[in-house]
């Protein structure tokens, strides 16, 4: 009986000692199987941001010029992505919306001018050029992030009538949907962002890409309301009286156009980054006693782009901000506002990258700030100093082909 009893114990401590060998190999397994996943998953966001805009309005950096001939679209694209990599940049903000228009195949929007040469006309051969850059940067371990400019309509020359529509495609929305439809002094047109119907078609729009494309990240630049005089007041009748000024009211139709696209694209896609890229100041302090100290233009008053509101609440991944201005210039200094900024982002989860102005860089006069690219050398130095910042986006892409300016960031 004690012997049963004895083979008995020693059985079940067997049987305790496997199970929990097992255990703790499997705990070992997952373990490293999530730590491995975890490093894959964040090996794109954790690392330092260096990127670039590629502008395709009015065919600033892409295409050289309008064709519908894939063969040569690619090149460029080839081109561009090789000249990117060799700069040891590792994020490309391409504009693939820049007028109520498309560089990719939408049931939304008509194919770009910029890209074809004529709004509506597609690339020959079914060619998608979004799904070719996202593929050739992809190979190159470089993010792209789709750049859309959500309100504008139209960017008219010096040389096109003002509110000219006769260049939009028959099935351009600001066509099918005139009521959306705002003049501004500027001679452009604009959709209202004081419609909620505008707010849910540019959601629904956006998510469109993220259904279609494999893209790292949605981004807006500055252009939200284009300035203080904008013909809303209907609108504002209709859907502002809950509000005290007018001005409230449109920092009130961005938010919610923000807060809102963030939940849906996480909802969608939690992987893709939300970012905005503001104007440089968002308040000067003689205006609000949370501003910075600075005397510029000021996007909490001009395009009604309320940033602070957007860190403070989560609804962005990421703040831009285009300082565009060398150290010690006197109306907006940029150490004053890369500190400004980098206190503006503390405590929260929103990262700080710095827009730089490479365009500036190279300015033959030797008294000037921007002479050769010293400006830009000491900039990044001094984000190297300030707690919060992860890193730069540099204005734009033809620029770094400039004064040896591929070679001070990829040595930098």
């Amino acid at each position: 009986m004690v012997k049963n009893k004895f083979i008995y114990v020693a059985l079940i401590f067997i049987l305790i000692i496997s199970t929990s060998s097992f255990t703790f190999s499997q705990s070992i397994l997952f373990s490293d199987y999530e730590d491995s996943n975890y490093e894959d998953s964040n090996q794109k966001t954790d690392r330092e941001m260096k990127g670039i805009w590629v502008a395709t309005l009015f065919n600033l950096d892409y295409p050289s010029k309008a064709t519908t001939n894939p063969e040569i679209l690619k090149s460029e694209t080839i081109t561009i992505l090789d000249n990117i990599q060799d700069a040891g940049l590792n994020t490309i903000f391409l504009q693939i919306r820049p007028s109520s228009d498309a560089f990719y195949k939408s049931d939304f929007f008509p194919w770009s001018k910029y890209l074809t040469g004529s709004q509506g006309t597609p690339p020959d051969s079914n060619f998608d050029p979004l799904k070719f850059w996202i593929d050739e940067a992809h190979k190159r371990n470089i993010e792209l992030h789709g750049w859309l400019n959500p309100y504008r309509i139209t960017k008219k020359t010096k040389k096109e009538a003002n509110f000219d529509t006769s260049g939009l495609y028959f099935s351009n929305p600001a066509l099918l949907h005139p009521e959306w439809v705002v003049k501004h002094s500027d001679g452009n047109l604009y959709y209202n962002p004081g419609l909620p119907e505008v707010r849910n078609f540019i959601i629904e729009s956006t998510i469109e890409i993220i259904d279609n494309y494999d893209i790292d990240g949605i981004h807006f630049d500055d252009y939200f309301y284009p300035g203080r005089t904008f013909e809303d007041e209907e609108t504002y009748k209709k859907y502002g009286s809950d509000f005290f000024t007018i001005e409230n009211w449109r920092r009130n139709n961005v938010n919610i156009l923000i807060s809102s696209l963030y939940k849906s694209i996480k909802e969608k896609d939690a992987s893709v980054s939300f970012g905005i890229s503001p104007f440089g100041i968002w308040a000067n302090k003689s205006s609000n006693y949370l501003g910075s100290n600075t005397r510029g233009s000021q996007s909490f008053y001009d395009h009604f782009a309320d940033s602070k509101s957007w860190i403070r609440d989560g609804s962005i991944d990421y703040i831009a901000p285009q300082l565009y201005w060398n150290i010690g210039f006197e109306i907006a200094d940029y150490e004053t506002l890369a500190y400004w900024w980098s206190d503006a982002v503390k405590n929260s989860n929103v990262k700080l990258y710095i827009g730089h102005a490479i365009y500036r860089a190279g300015n033959s006069d030797e008294n000037s700030p921007w002479y050769g690219n010293d400006e830009i050398k000491k900039q990044l130095a001094l984000n190297d100093g300030i707690n919060g910042v992860s890193g730069s986006i540099f204005y734009r892409y033809k620029f770094l082909l400039n004064n040896n300016m591929s070679e001070l960031l990829k040595n930098r």
